[in-house]
């Protein structure tokens, strides 16, 4: 007897569902002459089995090469890819209802990870021939599409799909018909042929042909609009009106309002509007937190333009840092000088960036801050090299590149897409923001980012340059004065949902650091009542995760309490100088001391306290500049998701598609609005190297960072050929890299690509659940859709473009 029916898939795709014919006996014994009597007898059995109604549901998320969203049938909820939809649909043709015969089809669909695996134990060669024609399209081509931040269009009211005549009369009494794609209580969009002609602003009367026999119009038959949105698409344009209401069709507006009301749930209600501000939020929560980029907000005061607010996250809390003198005020003045935002703003609509090298000198505890752009240094070429191969020897050297952001203050708003009336959570919704907020980011100019790109091969390189003979006199021309009094910059972190569990409050007090024998000593910055954060007076090798023990010196003395010395603390952050180390409490067994200690001293000391929380100051302030700064951006970040056991990445994001690099990969593509990774991705080192280290990242890790050095020749069709990418260990000197920079740009364009790897953090749903539970109340498989790709995102790689500074350093570096 045999149970494996694989060799009978030709009788069993003739005969699946037909059992109950009344021809069946006949047809099977004529079809089954060849087999013995005991195959016929099970494989008899096999069909009728196959025929017999299922319960089951079927679940195939993780089990599939795919995206699976809810399929609902006959009551039942599966959670189903498109290829199983697909086989789902075409069984339940040929069984005529649900039955374990369309159950196991579809659990054996051809990219389920089990029928993978099984295929290529039992025939590797096989497989691997029949691989070989896709994959030599797949290896080409990498598709990804673009989703923009920041399109968050306010829409007041519910927008039904509704197709009904209207008449438009024009302002020279043209008369044209066209036909409604949408329909709202103030607003309406229709499309008509591209040759008529109509422009933003233009005023127009809309007779709504269709619904008169609904609505009693009277002599009123026509209502004024004006057009706010044109749009074109092949040789047909959609126009978007909005209603000039007046006392004469509040009659009308009331009808509209009643007709959607009751007709909503049998026409589809448009939801794109609320789709596309709902992914822009997620991508923005997701991305936005883990930028390494320094946003700062230039203030025009009397004085000038002057750096105001700076947004922070973690990852860019070092350059904030860096920026900072001994006594933690900040000199962002420096890096910003008003000549170099001058310089950037003078761009205009062209994207101008500016390099800034820099080293900081101690004397007497006291910090000097030395910088030069390269506008500065472009003048005398000896001064250039000298500069930078003195500046390179300090530990403190960086380079930052500077690049300008234009801000329209309307964009300061993110209001959801749905009004108030409409969401069920209506404690979520963002409240407007107030005057206050207005009132300080009414004078604000525009955004100076800050870009850290300083990594260790560069500083090797420009070490290379001599400076024996560098003039002292001239390197004093690039120091900075310091301020009598340091200018207020007051820095707001980009949060989505605040992290912290305990208020905490500014305050200094000596701490002894005590870690297996060594002793550090230094301040402490700022408390709450499970952590601290301390200065420590000489860099540090204390590392993540380290458990150390503290003493309070000072506090001991005002307690006789509690026994402040030898406290148990683990280390959960050091800055990139080693200098700030942040800590919590570590209790393993008993209650910590600590902890004691401080909850009592807030609790006795709360109006004596200041609050560490810049963002208090103008409540909803950080929210302002956090939507000014994501309407503005114009770095590209990819966002890695989870498809199964893989990772995939199919998705771009920034808030401008007017990158050089997104050109270059829109060019490369096949399709129309795809953009093909094949740049960054066709390297298996690089993927594999992304994906090995995502999986072993949590969170609160530092960015992995790489460098990319990609040369693209459009001469080329075959993208294989047109494209090579190398990581910057694959260039062992100077040498090959000037070498593959010249070939890059004498046969096309050559980019060199900063990559930041961060994995993400869990998404706050309170933030994105009104939009989410509006779309899911008028289409559930959509709304469910949508969640399970929220979830999926477990990276990002933010694509910092460092090729001008590469181009920079290697026409000044030596080749031999």
């Amino acid at each position: 007897m045999t149970k494996d029916f694989s060799k009978f898939t030709d009788i069993i795709n003739q005969f699946r569902g037909k059992v109950s014919e009344s021809n069946f006996d006949a047809r099977f014994s004529a079809s089954s002459q060849s087999l013995s009597k005991t195959e016929k007898f099970l494989l008899k059995m096999e069909l009728k089995r196959l025929s017999t109604p299922c319960t089951r549901l079927i679940d195939l998320r993780g089990l599939v090469d795919g995206e699976c969203i809810a399929y609902e049938y006959a009551g039942g909820a599966h959670f189903l890819d498109d290829i199983a939809i697909k086989t789902f649909k075409e069984n339940l043709i040929f069984y005529g209802d649900y039955t374990f015969g369309v159950y196991e089809a579809v659990r054996n669909t051809e990219n389920n990870f089990r029928v993978i695996y099984q295929n290529e134990k039992l025939s590797a060669q096989a497989t691997s021939a029949k691989a070989k024609a896709p994959s030599a399209s797949e290896k080409r081509q990498y598709p990804a599409i673009f989703h923009p931040f920041g399109q968050h269009h306010n829409r007041k009211e519910e927008r039904m799909n509704f197709a009904i005549g209207l008449r438009l009369i024009l302002e020279n009494n043209e008369v044209i018909d066209a036909t409604s794609s949408d329909l709202s209580v103030d607003g309406c969009k229709f499309r008509l042929k591209s040759h008529h002609k109509l422009s933003v602003g233009q005023r127009i009367l809309i007779r709504f042909i269709g619904l008169e026999n609904e609505f009693d119009f009277g002599k009123n038959k026509s209502f004024d609009y004006q057009i706010c949105l044109v749009y074109h698409d092949s040789n047909f344009q959609s126009v978007v009106v909005n209603r000039l209401s007046s006392e004469l069709d509040d009659r009308f507006g009331q009808f509209l309002k009643d007709y959607i009301q009751g007709n909503k749930y049998r026409y589809k209600i448009n939801l794109d509007n609320t789709i596309s501000a709902l992914k822009s939020r997620t991508l923005e929560q997701f991305v936005l937190p883990k930028s390494t980029e320094l946003p700062v907000f230039i203030e025009k005061t009397k004085e000038g333009l002057l750096p105001r607010y700076v947004l922070t996250t973690n990852n860019s809390q070092d350059v904030l840092q860096y920026w900072q003198d001994e006594n933690r005020n900040s000199v962002l003045h420096y890096l910003m000088k008003k000549e170099r935002i001058a310089y950037l703003a003078s761009a205009g609509f062209e994207s101008k960036t500016l390099l800034v090298f820099s080293f900081v000198s101690q004397n007497k505890g006291r910090y000097f801050f030395y910088t030069a752009d390269e506008q500065e240094l472009k003048t005398n070429a000896e001064l250039t090299k000298q500069f930078l191969g003195f500046a390179a020897s300090k530990t403190s050297f960086a380079v930052t590149e500077l690049n300008y952001l234009a801000i329209d203050p309307d964009r300061a708003e993110s209001l959801f897409t749905v009004s108030g009336s409409l969401i069920k959570n209506k404690q979520s919704v963002h409240l407007p923001l107030s005057d206050d907020t207005f009132s300080s980011i009414d004078n604000l100019q525009g955004i100076v980012v800050a870009t850290d790109i300083t990594h260790a091969p560069m500083i090797s390189e420009y070490k290379t340059l001599p400076f024996d003979t560098i003039d002292k006199a001239l390197l004093k021309n690039f120091r900075h004065k310091r301020l009598s009094v340091p200018l207020d910059v007051f820095g707001l972190g980009v949060n989505y949902k605040n992290q912290r569990h305990e208020p905490r409050f500014e305050y200094k007090t000596p701490v002894l650091i005590e870690d297996q024998g060594l002793k550090l000593s230094g301040e402490s910055l700022n408390f709450s009542a499970s952590g601290l954060r301390v200065e420590v007076n000489n860099s540090s090798a204390l590392r993540k995760g380290n458990i150390v023990y503290l003493s309070f010196q000072s506090l001991q003395k005002i307690s006789s309490d509690f026994d402040l010395s030898q406290l148990p603390y683990e280390v959960i952050q050091v800055n990139k100088k080693k200098t700030i180390i942040n800590l919590k409490v570590s209790v393993k067994q008993h209650q910590h001391i600590g902890r004691s200690f401080f909850k009592l001293l807030i609790e006795h000391n709360k109006d004596k306290l200041k609050p560490n929380e810049y963002s208090n100051l103008v409540p909803g302030l950080s929210h302002a500049l956090r939507n000014l700064y994501a309407s503005s951006t114009n770095t590209l970040s990819l966002i890695i998701q989870n498809s199964g056991r893989r990772y995939k990445t199919e998705l771009l994001t920034s808030s401008t598609q007017k990158i050089e690099l997104l050109a270059q990969m829109s060019q490369l593509s096949d399709r129309k609005h795809y953009y093909n990774l094949y740049p960054l991705l066709n390297n298996l080192q690089i993927t594999n190297l992304f994906y090995s280290k995502l999986k072993e990242m949590l969170a609160t890790d530092e960015p992995f960072t790489n460098i990319l050095y990609i040369a693209i020749n459009h001469d080329i069709e075959n993208v294989e050929l047109a494209v090579t990418t190398k990581l910057e260990n694959e260039l062992t000197s100077p040498q090959l890299k000037n070498m593959f920079i010249s070939n890059a740009l004498k046969r096309g364009v050559f980019f060199c690509i900063q990559t930041k790897l961060s994995r993400t953090n869990r998404p706050n749903m309170e933030y994105l659940i009104p939009e989410l539970n509006y779309i899911s109340s008028y289409a559930i498989h959509r709304g469910k859709q949508i969640e399970q790709e929220i979830w999926s995102v477990a990276g990002v790689l933010q694509l910092i473009d460092i090729t001008k500074e590469t181009l920079y350093r290697h026409q000044l570096i030596p080749v031999d």
